[in-house]
């Protein structure tokens, strides 16, 4: 998918990016490869594979909650590493109030020499660990409208991180692949415990490869009990059963 193409299948959704969003994506690109060289942020660095498995798929989010198209929400992306998925929907959807947080200084720079490079706002970059971030006494508990999350981890334990981030009548956004179905199966327990209930799994396929996606959309229906998260590790050593 080239840049034109992804403009193109998002205009094809009904979101319209400008001659600017557009060069927004492109300096992001380049600097997410040549910062690649000698930080580990991507596999992935071919320009048509970036514009599909990172920008685009970053902003099928937005197919899955269209309130992140309009309206000022807050936004909080658990281990962001490069930005993914909340620079990409940042960019489509200026409105949103984003803060990223990732546990690995080295990628919290390149995050802030980005912002400062697209000439983004209200973007906030925190170094820190998920589970001390919403940890009971933290100013960031249930302090979110939407917590996304596009890591590789089991829901389990995604849930434990990025649920009690979340506000009483907010949302948790998880990206999976394939196995949705099977991972929410293992990991209700865990969401109902932290306070959350399944609204919808929404299926799709990426263009071009027709890349099975999910977008799993929890809502958050009572607040997290105060043991949870528990201590840095403990999550995914331990996942709740």
């Amino acid at each position: 998918m080239n840049p034109e193409q992804f403009q193109q299948a998002l205009a094809n959704k009904g979101i319209t990016l400008s001659a600017k969003q557009m060069q927004q994506f492109a300096d992001y690109y380049q600097l997410l490869v040549k910062t690649n060289e000698h930080v580990n942020l991507t596999r992935i660095t071919d320009e048509n594979e970036v514009y599909l498995k990172h920008f685009y798929d970053s902003i099928t989010g937005a197919f899955a909650e269209p309130r992140l198209t309009a309206e000022e929400l807050t936004l909080c992306d658990i281990g962001a590493g490069a930005g993914f998925p909340s620079l990409p929907l940042k960019i489509a959807f200026p409105q949103l109030k984003v803060t990223i947080v990732d546990s690995l200084n080295k990628r919290i720079a390149f995050l802030d020499e980005l912002v400062a490079k697209l000439g983004l706002t209200d973007v906030t970059l925190i170094h820190d660990r998920a589970e001390t971030f919403s940890a009971k006494k933290s100013s960031s508990r249930e302090q979110f409208d939407i917590v996304t999350a596009r890591a590789v981890a089991r829901l389990s334990v995604l849930s434990e991180l990025c649920l009690p981030a979340v506000k009483v009548g907010g949302e948790f956004i998880a990206y999976k692949a394939s196995a949705a179905s099977e991972e929410l199966q293992k990991g209700g327990t865990a969401i109902k415990q932290l306070g959350g209930q399944v609204q919808k799994i929404v299926p799709l396929t990426l263009p071009v490869t027709d890349e099975e996606r999910n977008i799993i959309v929890i809502d958050k229906v009572k607040s997290t009990p105060n043991k949870y998260p528990r201590r840095p590790g403990l999550p995914s050593k331990k996942p709740i059963q």
